[in-house]
């Protein structure tokens, strides 16, 4: 696990420059520092140490140095890839880096097809004079590219771009609007004007000042007919192969644990000796108790922090600077304090993320299976049912009749959607012409065949897996030099999950069903029965205190607000909320977010 960096393009002191770059990303890797340089190239990698301690400094060669890697994240089928490359190249270390280097020399652009693991990598081809990035199948890893001045740089986070003297700094204010939609920066170009993400599952090509995107890898949902003791035979056989693969490390591995049944899997599997928890004063909020229950009964440790309100008001700005880019999901900030208190035991943890998304985890999927009946109404009575439900006040109900009478694609952006398109209006200063169906047209136009459920299942693949619970997964553990890794998200495990009968996902009594059955297994407790929480954040309740109340209010009421927002509307938002005549918290903290982050990325002065 580490971070990379690098430019192509002709730069005073590039050696300072890359320096720079390579300092802003620090945190990603402690342990090791290397540089790269040949004509207009530089490439800098941070290293966190993890396999082949003493071996595995990057940047790493071929035999006559004409191939050169630096490489973020974990190729678990490293050691069958090193067997199959060794026939003709020759090896020098134990790391799982060198398999990317020989392979690339055996496979050329295919390489990324061969891997089984996390990656984000740049290979620099000195003969060709070409560069090659690629970042694995799901996004575990991240990858941001710009091309400005006639300079090509790349990073594992944005803020590395910040040093480069090339880079303009400019607020790209058009993805406002479906970040309030969707919480989250949904597109692949970012809040800062002309630098992307390059998306999960693709390449790019970077030679003679040209741009060149591929895509490797495309989510299939082929379901197979098969029993229900089969489904769960398999799911069983397949976690425990990722499990295992997962731990390979030369480090020890510790884990997340919360009450649900994703982490409590892991950890049934993997019986790490350590395991970290975190919760709340409050007990609706409180997971440790459920933790210390399991870690007991499994003879494992477990190490938990109850996070004040305090702690969680003063933490903002800073989860901000390392998210890179707005996000408001209230967990977070938990997962930045459990990653800060493993981090003082170990360099590796397993995190249950992805479990929702490949096995069918929401409720929403149980709504669409229990009204599969209401489908069946022809859909020019159900759009103008739901034409007249938009002129009615908010009822129970009525949502839903709006949300059936529409096609999926003019109606689901995701599960966790918060402003619907009216609201985001009313909230908004300005009118931008980026909207929420220019956003998921390509998911949908790719699934167009598959019934709706897989199209949710797909959009929530492709926006909230990838674009908001992988990257804060990835931020706050990297915040804290620790190494998160997520067994569930496996291209392995995929191929299991996508051939599921719906049925053995989703019920009208269930969900994530054979993967219960799975879990039950092995967790001598409860979790395996219990709905799912994610991480539980007071927040709702916090926003109703007057302090809480206070740090937002004079938040929303800063001149620069008005320059985005409606003032006061999102008071007013704010207000009801604080009173309770609504539960506004999401809207309210989906806002709050953005100007945080605005105010650490462009009002700050120490981070320009």
């Amino acid at each position: 696990m580490c971070g990379i960096a690098g430019f192509i393009g002709k730069t005073d002191n590039p050696e300072d420059v890359i320096a720079k770059m390579s300092k802003r990303i620090a945190h990603r890797g402690p342990d090791g520092e290397g540089f790269y340089f040949f004509d207009d190239v530089a490439l800098a990698h941070r290293r966190l140490s993890i396999i082949d301690l003493s071996g595995g400094n990057q940047p790493m060669y071929n035999e006559d140095e004409s191939i050169v890697v630096i490489f973020n994240g974990e190729i678990y089928n490293y050691i069958e890839l090193k067997n199959e490359l060794k026939k003709h190249h020759k090896f020098k270390t134990k790391s799982d880096t060198e398999v990317l280097v020989h392979g690339y020399e055996a496979w050329g652009k295919d390489l990324p097809k061969h891997l089984r693991g996390m990656f984000a990598f740049a290979i620099f081809d000195k003969k060709k004079k070409e560069l090659f990035l690629a970042r694995d199948n799901f996004g575990i890893k991240p990858l941001y590219y710009a091309y400005m001045n006639n300079a090509f740089m790349f990073a594992s986070e944005i803020k590395a771009f910040l040093e480069h003297p090339a880079f303009q700094k400019e607020l790209n204010e058009e993805i406002l609007g479906p970040y309030l939609s969707f919480s989250f920066t949904p597109t692949n170009e970012t809040f800062f004007k002309g630098v992307f993400r390059l998306d999960a599952g693709h390449s790019l090509t970077f030679k003679n000042g040209k741009i060149k995107i591929q895509r490797f890898y495309q989510k299939e949902f082929k379901e197979k007919p098969m029993s229900y003791e089969k489904a769960v035979q398999e799911i069983s056989k397949i976690m425990q192969d990722s499990v295992n693969k997962h731990l390979l490390s030369d480090v020890e591995v510790g884990s997340f644990l919360s009450s649900g049944i994703d982490s409590s899997y892991l950890v049934a599997l993997a019986r790490p000796d350590k395991t970290y928890t975190v919760g709340y004063d409050n007990k609706r909020y409180n997971e440790i108790e459920y933790a210390k229950d399991l870690t007991q009964k499994l003879k494992i440790n477990n190490t938990s922090k109850i996070i004040t309100k305090q702690e969680y008001m003063d933490i903002i700005p800073k989860i901000m600077y390392h998210l890179d880019e707005p996000a408001s999901d209230p967990a977070a900030v938990a997962l930045y304090f459990v990653a800060q208190l493993a981090s003082k035991d170990v360099k590796v943890v397993l995190s249950g993320e992805g479990a929702d998304e490949f096995f069918g985890g929401y409720n929403i999927y149980r709504q669409d299976v229990d009204m599969a009946w209401y489908n069946k109404i022809p859909y020019f009575i159900r759009h103008a049912i739901a034409c007249v439900c938009r002129l009615l006040p908010e009822i129970k109900g009525v949502n839903f009749l709006i949300r059936r009478g529409e096609r999926l694609e003019n109606s689901y952006i995701g599960v966790n959607r918060v402003f619907g398109d009216k609201e985001t209006k009313k909230a908004l200063a300005k009118r931008y012409k980026l909207k929420n169906k220019d956003v998921t047209k390509a998911t949908y136009d790719e699934y167009q065949n598959e019934p709706d459920i897989v199209k949710m299942q797909a959009i929530d693949m492709d926006f909230w897996l990838m674009k908001d619970i992988l990257l804060k997964a990835d931020r706050m553990t990297m915040a804290n030099s620790l190494e998160g890794r997520v067994p569930f998200i496996d291209k392995e495990v995929f191929k299991v999950a996508s051939s599921l009968p719906m049925q053995y996902k989703v019920t009208r009594e269930n969900t994530k069903v054979a993967l219960r059955d799975a879990a039950k297994e092995v967790i001598p407790t409860e979790a395996y029965k219990k709905k799912k929480l994610g991480f539980p954040v007071p927040v709702r309740d916090w926003m109703r205190e007057k302090d809480f109340y206070n740090m937002i209010k004079k938040t929303f009421s800063q001149d620069y607000t008005q320059e985005f927002f409606n003032q006061a509307y999102i008071l007013k938002l704010l207000d009801d909320h604080y009173t309770g005549k609504k539960d506004n918290y999401r809207k309210v903290w989906t806002i709050y977010c953005f100007l945080i982050w605005y105010q650490v990325f462009f009002l700050d002065e120490k981070i320009s």
